[in-house]
Parts: C-alpha cells; structure tokens; sequence
C-alpha cells in the first residue's frame, strides 16, 4: 500500500498539480477541488505551516545603509550634472531587515522547493505587466501564518463537502486554512 494517493496522473504531472493547489491554498486561504486532492494538499500545507510556526522568530534584524534615489514632487528621480552626464542623485539612508539564521534559511529553502512563484496584478491594471508584484510566499508563511497558528498544535486546514460535481460526479470540497 502507497503511503499516498496517485489521483491517476503519472509522478511529475501529479507534482505539479500538487505544487500548484499548495500555492493557491497558501497564496489565497481557500480552493475548490475534488476529495482525494484536497486530502493529499492539506497534508503538504499542514507540514509547511507547520516549518513556519517552528521557525517564525529565527532571525536577527540587522541595519544596512541602502543609497535611495532622490524624487521631485511628481515622483520622478532628480538628475544632476557630473562631467557632462546626467546622473541620478543618490543618498544614504539607514534600512533594518531581516536576516534569517541558518535554520529559517533550510526552512525557507524547504518552502521554496513546494511552491511556485505567485505575481500579483492590481484590479486597475489587469492585463498589464506594470505594477505587478511578485508575492514571497515564504515570508507570508513565516510572518503571518507563523504567529496566527503558535498556539495551535496541528490541524491548520479544514475541509467542507460542498456536493458532487455535475459533469463526472466526483465529491467537490472546500480547503481553507483554519
């Protein structure tokens, strides 16, 4: 006996199919699917929050000097004068990021390795590549997800039938994070 599901698909289709839903449950708290898959994906999300709520305060904030272009009042760069050429204007100021230790990297690595890139588009520019932003997921797991299920030990999705599926029958649900 396997110790998962095969959903009819042949390993790297099932994969992919796999990745995709972990993606879409992580990136939006919900989908609808059939049983068997949304059985097989809360055991991948579960471990992956899971990862989060281990690793959530592993990091140190350290302070950078960034250089940041400076911006007129309609928002464009000021360009200044140097030997004949435009260049942009520049000054320093101090950033705090974060820095994750050796463990959240492993864990961010372990994440990054299940799901796939996610670009966002605003609703006012949709079917434009302008003002799209690529979503991190793994920092949504660990700074959003991480603290929300600390005091949970487990079970982070929940699944609803919703009823069969009119075109073959099969047992439509609803997987959402808890």
């Amino acid at each position: 006996m396997s110790g998962y599901r095969k959903l009819g698909r042949t390993s790297s289709q099932r994969k992919a199919l796999l990745r995709n839903q972990v993606t879409a449950v992580i990136a939006n708290g919900k989908i609808v699917t059939t049983e068997a898959k949304a059985k097989e994906v809360a055991k991948i999300v579960d471990g992956l929050i899971a990862l989060a709520v281990k690793e959530k305060d592993n990091y140190e904030t350290v302070t950078v000097a960034a250089k940041v272009p400076e911006r007129d009042k309609d928002g464009k760069r000021v360009k200044e004068v140097v030997d004949g050429k435009k260049v942009t204007k520049y000054t320093t100021v101090d950033k705090e990021i974060k820095k994750d230790l050796p463990s959240r990297m492993v864990a961010r690595r372990k994440m990054l390795k299940v799901l796939n890139p996610v670009t966002v588009v605003p609703e006012s520019n949709k079917g434009k590549k302008r003002n799209t932003k690529k979503l991190d997921l793994p920092a949504k797991l660990f700074d959003e997800y991480g603290p929300k299920y600390a005091n949970r030990q487990g079970g982070y999705t929940r699944i609803v039938k919703i009823g069969t599926r009119k075109g073959d029958g099969a047992m439509e649900v609803l997987l959402e994070l808890v």
